[in-house]
């Protein structure tokens, strides 16, 4: 008798360390498994449960968080007529297809120190994998955008859609897609004057008072600029000679 109850608190115990052992996948995680060192990789759905590499020195897992992420690039490009300017561009992105995600950035695999770990990935680990699969992507469609776009005529938002639906083409057999885009240009002070110059022209132009646009302008460029700096007195320290 003694021993079925021994048998029987042994097989409770058992039970109760592979039960607590179980992983699932959570509905705010997509997570990918791969038991050949990455070169394939399987999705486990939501509410089934994360295979162990047991005794596989090839098993690897990806957690990766189920929801919207942010990122932004930054470079120089050159739009119509050879302007020059540095442009910031924030974005939010989600994930959509996990295994065409992971072949872009398979070292993402390598993240997980303990692959039998619960938690998804820290954002910081997807900078690489951004700045590799959504950044290069981002800068080669937005430098085709804007090699044709006037920075004195330029529609923002126009050209922010245009970006999201482009990339988005690109982006979407990676297993990405961009939600949103903002956009911001930040140009030098002489193209910032010239693009002042331009649109007081056509506001002249169009009341026919070119010639006196034209004045104005020149008389406001030769105008002496007066920089008005406050700073406080220096204070020196006298030292008396005994």
């Amino acid at each position: 008798m003694k021993f079925y109850q021994t048998l029987s608190s042994f097989a409770i115990i058992f039970m109760t360390m592979v039960i607590s052992s179980c992983n699932y996948a959570k509905s705010n995680q997509q997570v990918v498994v791969s038991s050949d060192c990455g070169m394939s990789w399987e999705k486990i759905e939501s509410g089934d449960a994360v295979p162990k590499g047991v005794a596989n020195p090839c098993y690897m897992k990806v957690v990766i968080p189920n929801y919207p992420m942010q990122g932004d690039s930054r470079f120089i490009t050159n739009l119509k007529d050879k302007v020059r300017a540095f442009v910031h561009i924030d974005y939010d992105y989600s994930i959509n297809d996990p295994l065409e995600f992971i072949k872009q950035a398979k070292f993402l695999g390598k993240a997980n120190a303990n692959a039998d770990s619960d938690g998804a990935l820290d954002a910081t680990a997807f900078e690489g994998a951004e700045n590799m699969v959504i950044d290069k992507r981002i800068r080669d469609v937005s430098k085709a955008i804007f090699i044709n776009e006037d920075i004195v005529e330029l529609d923002q938002a126009d050209i922010e859609n245009k970006l999201l639906e482009s990339s988005n083409k690109i982006l979407d057999p990676l297993g990405v897609s961009l939600n949103f885009i903002t956009l911001t240009f930040d140009l030098d002070d002489q193209t910032r004057q010239a693009i002042d110059v331009s649109t007081a022209m056509k506001i002249y132009d169009s009341k026919n008072l070119s010639e006196l646009g034209k004045a104005v302008i020149v008389q406001k460029a030769g105008a002496a600029r007066v920089v008005v700096e406050n700073k406080a007195p220096e204070t020196k320290q006298v030292v008396e000679e005994e």
